[in-house]
């Protein structure tokens, strides 16, 4: 983490804020896992198939955003190297580019969901770490919505503008779903 973090505030231009926002859902799909881990025994039989499927789901995604990761700075590095080249190739860079935080979003998006799903049957003792991975995730969509509009100013190919496009229209969403788990989270903990 140091080594990454040291990286991320060099004067190197990859990685920079898209791998942040993978990093940022990794972080949620982990807090996911570690709720749904402290919500097994007994006591939460009853809802043990579905904290079992977030629990696989949350490792999945922690390992997706952790790929993602790597795939933002490879994206961005092709398009530092594509402004030395002819305009098409750089418009090709800049759609690969987007694709990262497009993939992003739809992880924020699960996390979210998982989320919602865990925080009514989670542990009580480790509910707010469910408020942390909303957080989490939604920070991940927002930062990537950023990083997609950004390259949508240098793709002329309206077919990958409409694609995406679609892909963060539904941020705001999230945002608003995310802000409602942590709204309950809080409600619990005040009860």
């Amino acid at each position: 983490m140091r080594a990454f973090l040291d990286q991320l505030a060099s004067r190197s231009p990859a990685p920079g804020g898209g791998a942040a926002a993978a990093l940022h859902a990794a972080q949620g799909a982990a807090l996911i896992a570690m709720v749904a881990r402290f919500s097994d025994g007994p006591k939460y039989a009853d809802h043990a198939p579905l904290i079992g499927a977030v629990l696989t789901e949350a490792d999945n995604l922690r390992a997706r955003a952790v790929a993602l990761i790597d795939e933002d700075a490879e994206a961005f590095a092709a398009v530092a190297a594509a402004y030395r080249g002819p305009r098409d190739v750089l418009a090709a860079a800049l759609i690969g580019a987007a694709r990262p935080p497009v993939a992003v979003i739809g992880v924020a998006d699960r996390l979210v969901a998982l989320a919602e799903a865990l925080a009514p049957v989670g542990n009580r003792n480790v509910v707010t770490d469910i408020a942390a991975a909303a957080e989490a995730a939604r920070a991940a969509a927002t930062t990537s919505r950023v990083n997609v509009e950004v390259n949508l100013a240098g793709i002329t190919d309206p077919d990958a503008r409409r694609e995406l496009l679609a892909a963060v229209a539904g941020v705001d969403d999230l945002v608003a779903r995310a802000e409602r788990v942590t709204s309950a989270v809080r409600d619990r903990i005040a009860a």
